[in-house]
């Protein structure tokens, strides 16, 4: 193999693999992982990083499985639609909002969440398109946002934040 294709994300997450079972083999970042699969079951001398239902896919032989760094981490995937979800019963719910510019406005932002006893089960940020140094924080919490608690939480955010959009909804996955 001359040359291995994947997404950068799953390049990055397959590192120490790729160091010690294909030490210099070129690596080409693609859009996704299937898009990886089918450059390479096209191209001779050369592989893809992605999943075994990619491979299938494409009818594309795996060559080794399990490749990843961390045998615990795990990629999302979201549908996306215009109307929204009912509630499951065990659900989560993702929203984007972006801190006023003042101290301790990120820790007052998620407060309510604590206060309503709703669990926060992601908050990541990412830099703003806005400004330099201004930064948007993306957050997974437990419940539908028709809940009691989660809505409560919500609304009280929207009061604090400079920006809040919940993105919406949707049954948890049962990822052990």
């Amino acid at each position: 193999i001359k040359k291995i294709y994947s997404h950068a994300q799953s390049l990055s997450q397959c590192h120490q693999w790729i160091l010690n079972h294909a030490p210099g083999v070129e690596l080409q970042s693609v859009s996704s992982n299937a898009e990886a699969v089918k450059i390479a079951s096209k191209e001779k001398g050369s592989a893809a990083i992605a999943s075994i239902r990619a491979a299938a896919l494409f009818s594309t032989p795996v060559l080794h499985e399990n490749i990843e760094d961390d045998p615990k981490n795990s990629t999302r995937f979201l549908v996306i639609s215009d109307h929204e979800v009912k509630p499951s019963g065990l659900d989560k719910t993702s929203i984007i909002v972006a801190a006023k510019n003042q101290p301790g406005a990120i820790a007052s932002m998620i407060e309510p969440f604590a206060k309503n006893k709703v669990s926060m089960t992601k908050l990541e940020s990412r830099p703003s398109k806005t400004g330099l140094w201004e930064y948007v924080f993306f957050i997974d919490v437990e419940g539908h946002m028709t809940d009691s608690k989660v809505a409560l939480s919500l609304k009280e955010i929207e009061s604090k934040a400079s920006f809040l959009k919940v993105l919406g909804s949707y049954p948890q996955s049962n990822l052990t």
